[in-house]
């Protein structure tokens, strides 16, 4: 699900800022940026995350500042020299001797500031920890909030699914008034004919009648909505159950257009597909 989440935990002079953006995603994608003294501790943080997360794009920033002099870089004092000593020739050999200037070039040179190595305590790590799990409370806040305006919509693409299905019997005796004439039609042109084999017909019939027969789709169909709904409902982790269950619902869909015959019933079904459809793009977007 798409969120987003963000603390900062401030002690003595140390700040630590953990920001996380989540969006929805059929797998987990985890994009994981943490100071370089915490590499170590990577694949822990990673597990904390992906057993809250669970799945999805999600990119994690994890920030530590330390505002002491222990801290702040220090300056390669004999790489500079170098660097003075070789610009010094340089402006020699362009006739530049009198350009000096040197010191706002040579600390724009690679390497002349150095960051002292940090190295990570408990207390730090405890800081870093607490920031993660108060910015992901403010994610699953986030996803709350929308989540709950999505079960709202599900709820009504659904509804209006099983009220298309009811419409449905509007029309389904002026079908199977003209599929009962076509038939009729159909077998008194063979019965004229002396070579028909009328047991043979008389299954071919049975076999068309029961083909072009929508009743079980339409219990199935009201049953898979029903359960979708149900499983909406479900306190635990159900996004993927849910993308089944709508499986189940256009199989049963499709088949009732292929069997519908009817143009009226054909229309019922695109705007059947067209509300499932809405869905879909949604159920990606939940746990």
């Amino acid at each position: 699900m798409t969120g987003y989440g963000k603390h900062v935990v401030t002690k003595d002079n140390k700040k630590v800022t953990v920001e996380i953006r989540t969006l929805n995603s059929k797998q987990l994608d985890l994009n994981l940026r943490v100071p370089q003294y915490l590499k170590d501790r990577e694949i822990e943080i990673r597990k904390s995350l992906a057993n809250i997360l669970q799945r999805g794009k999600i990119d994690v920033s994890i920030f530590i500042e330390q505002n002491t002099v222990e801290s702040a870089s220090q300056i390669d004092i004999e790489l500079a020299k170098h660097y003075y000593s070789e610009l010094k020739l340089l402006a020699k050999s362009v006739d530049q001797e009198n350009f000096n200037d040197y010191l706002s070039v040579i600390v724009k040179m690679p390497e002349v500031f150095i960051q002292k190595e940090v190295e990570v305590n408990e207390e730090e790590l405890d800081m870093v920890t607490d920031c993660i799990k108060q910015a992901l409370v403010a994610v699953d806040n986030f996803r709350i909030i929308e989540g709950a305006d999505l079960e709202k919509e599900f709820i009504i693409r659904n509804n209006n699914i099983l009220q298309l299905l009811l419409d449905i019997n509007n029309y389904e005796e002026e079908r199977t008034l003209k599929i009962r004439e076509r038939i009729l039609g159909n077998i008194s042109k063979f019965l004229g004919d002396p070579d028909t084999d009328k047991n043979r017909l008389e299954q071919e019939m049975i076999y068309y009648i029961e083909k072009l027969d929508i009743t079980e789709e339409q219990v199935r169909l009201k049953n898979n909505c029903n359960y979708f709904l149900e499983n909406l409902n479900n306190e635990e982790s159900s996004g993927k159950k849910l993308g089944f269950i709508a499986q189940e619902i256009g199989r049963e869909i499709n088949t009732l257009g292929s069997k519908a015959n009817d143009s009226n019933l054909q229309r019922i079904v695109v705007l059947m597909k067209d509300e499932l459809e809405k869905m879909k793009e949604q159920l990606f977007n939940i746990l």
